[in-house]
């Protein structure tokens, strides 16, 4: 186990290790890594963006609000956490332990971009990256995080090398746990232009800041990006999830609006001219249209609800 004062250290360096957004300089420009035990984990941690990717083997109960999703953590599970998404956890249970490992865009980038890295899902914001364990698999879990702990305490010149490869793995057990049918999305190429316009449609998410407004708005400004015809980029999404362009980009930003409209401060103005509306007018009718309410009122729901 990693020294309290260890411990420590990282949490002073490295603030978002305990969920504390503060810019941190260094962390920019040099690879991080590290790996911890649970014990010093917090049983509440804010809903917040990090600056760290994490991934977490738990040994516990609790609930993780993960971007606009709540997962309840009823057995345990390996857990992938992206920096871009933000996240909270909650414990439900006393007892909680296992193993948890941070790191930054130094150390992933550096990592081979192999199709296992792109199709890794702490590079996923589209789905929910928890991954229910067996006990054959916890006991093995258990073996590879306990010795990330052994490899990155020593004094071994190439031990983040050592760590890249242990990623590798946490990352190659995660997607065997997948069906089968999302290990072949590559297929053929309805799925390749489906998985192309997911990644487009993804990239533009979160929105950090009021000045920050969406490029891509509609069927036809996707299809433009990827070179096709707009029929052909619905037709390869209705073949591969029913649904068609316009359909996934109005789901998309009805998660973002509603994120947005919880989270933030920003005025409905804001949010609509963020997510691309010209007219607030328009977001509202959209909003009202999708959910039965308002935007004000969904946001005053919501926080009386807290």
């Amino acid at each position: 186990m990693i020294p309290s004062e260890t411990v420590a250290h990282f949490y002073q360096t490295h603030p978002a290790a305990k969920g504390v957004e503060r810019p941190d300089s260094t962390s920019r420009n040099e690879e991080h890594f590290n790996v911890f035990s649970r014990v010093f984990c917090p049983k509440y941690t804010s809903y917040a963006r990090r600056d760290f990717y994490k991934i977490s083997l738990i040994i516990g109960k609790g609930v993780i609000s993960y971007g606009n999703h709540q997962i309840e953590i009823d057995r345990n599970a390996l857990v992938f956490f992206n920096r871009n998404v933000p996240y909270s956890w909650q414990a439900k249970s006393n007892e909680q332990s296992g193993f948890f490992c941070l790191f930054n865009d130094q150390f992933l980038s550096s990592m081979s971009r192999s199709a296992t890295v792109n199709d890794c899902p702490i590079l996923r914001a589209d789905s929910i990256p928890v991954y229910f364990i067996s006990e054959d698999q916890q006991d093995y879990l258990l073996r590879i995080f306990g010795k990330m702990q052994e490899d990155i305490a020593s004094s071994y010149a190439h031990k983040y090398d050592l760590m890249r490869n242990y990623v590798n793995v946490l990352t190659h057990e995660a997607m065997k746990m997948q069906p089968s049918e999302l290990n072949d999305i590559h297929a053929n190429g309805s799925a390749r232009l489906a998985a192309s316009f997911h990644d487009l449609l993804e990239r533009q998410f979160p929105i950090e800041s009021p000045e920050h407004k969406l490029q891509l708005k509609t069927a036809k400004d996707f299809a433009a990006r990827l070179d096709v015809h707009v029929n052909h980029l619905n037709r390869a999404l209705k073949e591969t999830t029913g649904k068609t362009t316009t359909e996934h980009i109005i789901e998309r930003i009805m998660i973002q609006s509603k994120a947005m409209l919880r989270h933030s401060n920003w005025s409905i103005a804001e949010i609509a001219f963020c997510l691309g509306f010209e007219y607030p007018a328009y977001f509202n009718n959209l909003f009202k249209k999708q959910t039965g309410i308002t935007p004000k009122s969904y946001r005053t729901s919501e926080r009386y609800s807290v």
